[in-house]
């Protein structure tokens, strides 16, 4: 008999502006798909420390490199919390990034060795932290590159995978619009341990709470209402870019 074919390889990729916004935005999408036998990737620009970690800043004696470890610490004990298959830190600084054309390269190289089957990051619009929607630019921009037969010759390009973002703080200031709603209920309690990690920003925990509980409102009525929608307690809802190809309409 013929050797059975080994499965596909199932990448995804999140592109995080700082070490706490994956958690918040795609802990659920992360833990589950890990879950389905995906490998996912965080690459985490930064780790917000110079405007996103004042409750660390307020400490006696306080310094940079100080922070930059919490931070880290806080990452990887969420990205072991929702079992997540690789993190990686570039430290390119915050508030605001430095995205450069070293960086787009390094970046470009990640994404080409991951193959992502989607990638996601943050919403294109966000007046009060530019550091998210330049990293949405970044992505695309870094997307656009690794399909490039031209970018470094040798390396494997690029397919087409989707971008998806996810939710801002402030949706409504944001110009998104959710177009996916992902269950996250069998992996909620990971995402709330890995939620509970990001000690640095321990005002934002409940609210994220409530921002799942609200998708999976949005989740129940997209999938049927009041006609028989699938039960849902705690979701998320992401932006997708690019148009979806489909063999039948569903």
């Amino acid at each position: 008999m013929p050797a059975p074919t080994p499965a596909a390889r199932k990448t995804a990729l999140v592109i995080s502006a700082h070490s706490a916004d994956f958690v918040w935005r795609a802990g659920g999408a992360i833990a589950l798909h890990q879950r389905l036998g995906y490998e996912v990737t965080v690459v985490c620009l930064s780790y917000g420390e110079r405007g996103e970690s004042a409750k660390l800043w307020k400490q006696d004696s306080m310094t940079l490199d100080k922070v930059k470890a919490a931070r880290r610490v806080e990452a990887e004990n969420a990205a072991a919390a929702l079992k997540l298959h690789d993190i990686r830190f570039f430290d390119l600084g915050d508030y605001p990034l430095d995205l450069g054309r070293e960086a787009k390269d390094r970046m470009v190289d990640v994404i080409r060795e991951v193959q992502p089957n989607w990638m996601m990051s943050h919403s294109r619009w966000d007046p009060y932290n530019t550091d998210h929607m330049n990293t949405t630019q970044f992505a695309l921009e870094t997307r656009m590159m690794a399909q490039a037969w031209g970018h470094n010759p040798g390396q494997k390009v690029l397919a087409a995978p989707q971008l998806y973002l996810f939710e801002p703080h402030q949706t409504e200031q944001m110009d998104w619009k959710p177009n996916v709603f992902l269950d996250i209920t069998e992996v909620w309690d990971q995402k709330w341990a890995a939620i509970q990690c990001m000690q640095g920003q321990e005002h934002l925990w409940h609210f994220y709470e409530n921002v799942a509980e609200n998708r999976a409102n949005h989740f129940r009525r997209n999938s049927g209402g009041q006609a028989g929608g699938r039960a849902a307690k705690y979701a998320e809802g992401f932006q997708a870019i690019f148009p979806q190809t489909v063999d039948e309409l569903a």
